[in-house]
């Protein structure tokens, strides 16, 4: 929606018709296909074309006609919301229905050093919720510190109040 009105066009995949986001979202959406500011196909990625590290089409496979070659010059590829290991699920790591059980305390998995954040990891109350995985990495970036540099003290800096990262970031007065 927000590259719609700045982009020469825009082609949206879905896997299938139905949408998990904001009915309000998936109604603009249709209504700029309608008004074919914006085309929509079912299906999923199956192949790119280009030469020299230009992209030129993707080819579009499930939808009622077979593959459809797509013309593209940029892609922004966005993965849902199912869990899929892959690799990882041979890395050892307990697993409780494909999530990986985590302490609450570092985050760190059944296997000391690999640590799990974000909707990957389960532990009891877990929220999937982008603020809850914020929390996650705070605490699992100060259990890998301590790994990393062992003893060492670790100091809290913050960008409101700390003249040196403002320094840095150059947002200082």
């Amino acid at each position: 929606l927000n590259l719609q009105p700045i982009a020469k066009s825009v082609t949206l995949v879905h896997r299938r018709p139905e949408f998990r986001a904001a009915p309000d979202s998936v109604n603009k959406m249709y209504a700029l296909q309608e008004m074919k500011q914006l085309k929509f196909l079912v299906g999923q990625v199956s192949g790119l074309a280009g030469t020299d590290g230009q992209l030129s089409s993707a080819t579009i496979k499930g939808g009622p006609d077979g593959d459809v070659e797509v013309p593209c010059t940029r892609m922004l590829p966005f993965f849902g919301l199912t869990m899929k290991l892959g690799p990882i699920a041979e890395w050892g790591l307990n697993l409780n229905e494909n999530l990986i059980p985590v302490d609450t305390e570092k985050f760190q998995t059944s296997i000391p050093g690999i640590f799990a954040v974000g909707d990957i990891n389960w532990y009891p109350g877990k929220l999937k919720l982008i603020l809850s995985g914020f929390h996650e990495v705070a605490l699992m970036a100060q259990a890998a510190k301590r790994i990393i540099s062992p003893g060492e003290r670790i100091v809290f800096q913050y960008t409101t109040s700390s003249t040196s990262l403002q320094k840095k970031l150059g947002v200082h007065d």
